[in-house]
């Protein structure tokens, strides 16, 4: 059964000394995000990986996304990358999911045999103190399968079973997360969030859209 603590009425210290506390120990922690709840663990722990495939009943060719705590953190993974250093100076912290190539010190378990891996510097203060204490996380959005993201309004019930849930509310933005593949020579928008294309372009350059082909039934 999962353990809840509120950060609205527990003092901050205390709720991160417990998060750590549950995160050395190999468990699994819900928390909240800037777009949505978020389940993650110690991208170390084997066990606790698994425990969150489990629990979200993900394939395993999906790989988790890593968080950290800061722009300079995601720059350690990504130093050699033109586009992410355009991205620390002008755009993280932000409601952002960035894809960049696998560093070759992090293991092909950790990006699910993928070359690429996904980040995430959450704009939100108590995320980013968390990730600070505990940090990095490996983990996705708490969502289900099927059903509305759950954002702090929601019914718990909908989450998936977890060592400890930090509840603090509603989450600062209400759509979900934008994601940008900075692989390649431009910045490509896979997905339109909670930062806008415009805004994207004004920060990064010019956006690559995916195409996609239309075809009419005869």
């Amino acid at each position: 059964m999962t353990r809840t603590i509120d950060a609205r009425i527990v003092p901050s210290d205390e709720v991160l000394e417990e998060a750590a506390r549950v995160v050395y120990d190999g468990g699994t922690v819900i928390f909240p995000n800037d777009t949505s709840y978020g389940i993650a663990c110690d991208p170390y722990e084997s066990e606790a990986v698994d425990r969150i495939y489990a629990a979200k009943g993900r394939s395993d060719n999906q790989p988790l996304t890593m968080h950290v705590a800061s722009a300079a953190e995601f720059l350690e993974y990504a130093h050699d990358n033109p586009l992410a250093n355009l991205a620390v100076k002008r755009l993280l912290p932000a409601p952002v999911i960035l894809l960049i190539r696998k560093p070759t010190f992090v293991s092909d378990e950790l990006s699910a045999g993928l070359q690429t891996m996904a980040f995430r510097v959450p704009d939100d203060a108590f995320a980013r103190a968390l990730l600070e204490r505990c940090g990095p996380l490996a983990g996705t959005t708490a969502n289900p399968k099927a059903g509305p993201r759950y954002s702090g309004n929601e019914d718990r019930s909908m989450l998936p079973p977890a060592d400890l849930l930090i509840e603090r509310g509603p989450t600062r933005y209400d759509r979900e997360s934008s994601i940008v593949d900075i692989t390649g020579s431009h910045p490509r928008l896979l997905r339109e969030g909670a930062v806008s294309a415009a805004r994207l372009s004004e920060l990064l350059g010019p956006i690559e859209r995916p195409s996609v082909k239309v075809r009419t039934q005869r």
